[in-house]
């Protein structure tokens, strides 16, 4: 169960959304989802390119690629409304469809994902607040 700060950090996502334009619960949870998992996607990238600073070594297989790095999390909260939101809009879902190729479980699940945020302002908003939820040691 969510209690205290967490959970207050979460209703104003949740009335963020309500007043934006999204009423939907579940439309909010896939939202919600897909921005979670781009920010994790950013942190475990960036686990692997500080192991890999440390050894000396490649990182092999990046998740994101030189064209991609506005996709990740720490670049992409700190761009201007309207910069943020075509960069999720026209890069991060489609990344995200792609990302596992053809045929994967992942692939599968995400070919479909689709981006409802209806306002820069909002997605500006909920990124600002997401960003404020601690992620580690937590089952969030």
């Amino acid at each position: 169960m969510i209690t205290g700060d967490v959970k207050s950090k979460v209703d104003q996502i949740w009335n963020s959304f309500w007043s934006g334009g999204i009423s939907n619960p579940l439309e909010v949870i896939e939202q919600i989802t897909y921005l979670l998992f781009v920010r994790r996607l950013d942190e475990l990238e960036t686990q692997a390119e500080s192991r890999a600073s440390f050894t000396g070594k490649t990182l092999e297989n990046p998740t994101f690629g030189p064209g991609e790095q506005d996709f990740r999390w720490s670049r992409l909260r700190n761009l201007e409304p309207e910069v943020m939101y075509d960069v999720v809009s026209d890069g991060v879902f489609p990344f995200l469809r792609k990302l596992g190729g053809d045929g994967s479980t992942y692939g599968e699940h995400m070919r479909d994902a689709r981006f409802t945020v209806p306002s820069a302002h909002l997605l500006s908003k909920v990124v600002d607040l997401l960003s404020d939820i601690p992620m580690d040691k937590r089952d969030t």
